[in-house]
């Protein structure tokens, strides 16, 4: 005996679906709030052997506050549920809660790990100062575009030195420094904000050992190595490093059905931001000479027979698993030790 909840999570409200001995027993609404969701569980359960819920932008905060509730919380795959919700004629909250309770029930679903607080507040700060230097980027080149219509052409240059040149051309024109100093302006506070972020990621990164451990590593900096931390966690959330290339997306798709079988593009599945970062480490090996190592002469080979950009994707695969492969070991980078092992 016992009964299974489905949780169809949106911003506002949840719809439940609470079933046992395969029928369902109760389904109904609720604020999206977790606290209240588990009154109405407790309420409407006495038994809940297990709670689920997708993976979505709530789901890390439900699933910690429902633990903390002593519920039997558990995310899944968004995409394996997909297949079986889909299955249902109409497309309602409702209905995708029954069929996230159904799921519960028979079993049939694939669970995810769900990071914790401290690891989701150093993928924050990233995101943030990523952002904030997207933004930076955007306005230097909006500034430049409005400049160049007037004949006002800004030197390469970036930080104080493109903020002198903005100010020298703008000498002698007050109609037009009228528009673009308030840009420049934003500009400027942009930065500095994007500094602050930077100078906490930092600090962050040296007092943590696994960071200035993958960080010996030629092109694996701060971000590229606070971001690997924090998206593995514990190393034994994998068994083989191996493993890890593919959980990022980057190992290519096969498709084989009868006597068609080939292999196509990388999957992109996981976090973009992270393979994005692992791929411009894997540029930096290939095209740096301070960066000589076994895995750069194995990259550089590759690069001989496929070209640049499938080579770059193949380092930053194997640079995945010697990374794993670091933080486990509690080894340092050996430049010495052949990428093909």
């Amino acid at each position: 005996m016992g009964e299974y909840i489905g949780l169809d999570v949106s911003l506002k409200e949840t719809a439940i679906s609470v079933r046992r001995d395969g029928k369902r027993i109760w389904r109904g609404k609720c604020p999206s709030d977790p606290t209240l969701i588990a009154e109405v569980v407790r309420m409407r359960t006495l038994e809940p052997k297990r709670v689920v819920f997708e993976t979505g932008p709530l789901s890390v905060w439900f699933y910690h506050a429902l633990q903390a509730e002593g519920l039997p919380a558990i995310c899944i795959d968004a995409r394996h549920a997909k297949a079986a919700l889909d299955m249902a004629p109409n497309k309602t909250d409702a209905n995708d809660a029954d069929g996230l309770a159904h799921l519960a029930e028979v079993g049939f679903y694939r669970a995810v790990r769900v990071k914790g607080y401290d690891s989701m507040l150093v993928r924050t700060l990233v995101a943030a100062r990523a952002r904030l230097v997207q933004i930076t980027t955007e306005l230097s080149n909006q500034i430049r575009g409005l400049m160049k219509t007037f004949g006002l052409v800004v030197p390469r240059g970036k930080g104080a030195t493109f903020e002198a040149e903005v100010q020298r051309l703008l000498a002698g024109q007050e109609e037009l420094a009228r528009i673009i100093l308030p840009v420049l302006e934003a500009w400027r506070s942009v930065r500095s904000r994007a500094s602050v972020l930077g100078r906490q990621l930092l600090a962050g990164t040296r007092q943590n050992e696994a960071c200035q451990r993958l960080m010996s590593i030629p092109g694996v900096g701060a971000i590229t190595a606070a971001s690997f931390t924090a998206a593995i966690e514990d190393p034994a959330n994998f068994s083989k490093s191996r493993s890890v290339g593919a959980w990022l997306g980057l190992t290519t798709r096969r498709y084989q059905s009868g006597e068609v079988d080939y292999d196509g593009h990388i999957s992109r599945r996981g976090d973009a931001h992270l393979r994005g970062l692992l791929y411009e480490a894997a540029t930096v090996i290939l095209t740096r000479t301070h960066a000589e190592s076994d895995l750069r002469r194995w990259g550089l080979m590759l690069r001989e027979r496929i070209g640049f950009k499938r080579a770059a994707v193949a380092v930053a695969r194997k640079l995945a698993v010697i990374m794993h492969a670091m933080l486990k070991s509690g080894e340092p980078f050996n430049r010495a030790v052949s990428a093909t092992t």
